[in-house]
């Protein structure tokens, strides 16, 4: 109602500040013409590969930083300085080492989400009670099975919390590159409404991405998270 009313008082121009009944005949009109279904095919795709590629490297990564001196020393302090880089900085670097290509987005969104899943899992690592670690090595778990038996699972709450973080910057960092980087996908289609003036579209698009997220949130991983809080008993 806000909305509809800043629209009626006639401060900005129509093709500028569209009402919800222009921005709803967009999305319609985008889910017609198929625009809409395909940007999004295209960008669930990219997210999926390069948020399980992030997820793989940095759960890994925190695992090894977590458990390691060394590690912990040298990559850890790499890691926390490299997090507060915005995502899209790495753009320009992976157009020049791939090409204007699929790989150079796929960079972007690991390089995005990866940091953020490393940093949780590192923390959850260390925080875990060294008596389950001493309990393991007194019933004779050691090496490849400690960390599969105690350490990991020890860490999961911790390690959903960085999953949860990592879906997040991998879906923001998606949509800053496809913005950048002429190709399908949602985030061209902003671009494109932009260079149209079409702002109807513009927020049609930005409505469908907010959707998405919260698609991906309240049914994956808010869920997750409450399931492995209570059964890891953290929740009263």
């Amino acid at each position: 109602m806000i909305w509809e009313a800043v629209f009626r008082l006639k401060v900005w121009p129509p093709y500028l500040f569209p009402s919800p009944g222009d921005v709803f005949q967009a999305f319609i009109f985008g889910l017609r013409d198929g625009s809409f279904p395909i940007a999004l095919a295209v960008s669930l795709k990219r997210i999926l590969i390069g948020y399980s590629l992030s997820l793989f490297l940095g759960a890994s990564l925190g695992v090894l930083v977590g458990r390691f001196k060394f590690l912990d020393e040298t990559a850890g302090s790499l890691m926390l300085a490299l997090q507060v880089l915005p995502s899209i900085c790495w753009l320009p670097l992976a157009i020049l080492w791939f090409g204007l290509n699929e790989m150079a987005i796929q960079f972007v969104v690991v390089m995005g989400a990866l940091l953020s899943i490393a940093i949780a899992t590192d923390s959850g690592i260390k925080n875990i009670s060294p008596l389950y670690l001493r309990a393991a090595r007194t019933m004779g778990i050691e090496g490849l099975d400690l960390y599969i038996r105690v350490i990991f699972p020890a860490a999961l709450p911790s390690v959903v919390t960085g999953m949860k973080l990592g879906w997040s910057f991998a879906w923001r960092s998606l949509m800053a590159g496809e913005l950048l980087f002429v190709s399908l996908g949602l985030g061209q289609l902003l671009q494109t409404g932009r260079e149209l003036n079409d702002m109807a579209q513009v927020i049609a698009v930005m409505l469908v991405i907010v959707a998405v997220g919260l698609f991906f949130d309240q049914l994956v991983f808010a869920p997750l998270e409450r399931r492995v809080r209570r059964q890891w008993g953290l929740v009263i």
